[in-house]
């Protein structure tokens, strides 16, 4: 497992705390892929906090191919890059901007499965055809 900046680390961080970090921050880095939990946190003021603005620019990070390999749901990078910028801290808020962004994702991945599933599809019937063929 990779760890983030050894050469920056604090030298009491054992492996285990190296790894528990990098656990946690994974799992919030992922979270920030729901526009809900991102209302939940601009209502609650954490955008207004300079630490944890600071904190979004240092989880930055994963957008390395070394870490972002990790992630299983990679649109929370696009997230993380909005995040940065104070506009859409203060649009968050609004529930309905949440709700907006919600739904657009949820249209995008069913749009991106019926895709595949035509993909799979003609996948399926061309190497049907071929195998008919070579009979």
């Amino acid at each position: 497992m990779a760890t983030r900046g050894l050469s920056t680390l604090p030298l009491s961080e054992t492996e285990d705390q190296q790894k528990l970090r990098f656990q946690v921050e994974l799992e919030f880095v992922q979270c920030l892929a729901n526009p809900n939990y991102l209302n939940f946190l601009s209502q609650r003021g954490y955008f207004k906090e300079q630490t944890f603005v600071n904190y979004l620019k240092y989880l930055l990070y994963w957008k390395e191919p070394e870490y972002s390999k990790y992630l299983k749901y990679p649109q929370c990078l696009a997230f993380l890059d909005l995040l940065q910028y104070e506009h859409f801290r203060k649009e968050i808020v609004n529930g309905q901007c949440a709700k907006f962004i919600d739904d657009q994702q949820l249209l995008h991945w069913q749009h991106y499965q019926r895709k595949r599933m035509k993909l799979i599809q003609a996948q399926a019937e061309q190497t049907q055809q071929n195998v008919q063929k070579g009979s």
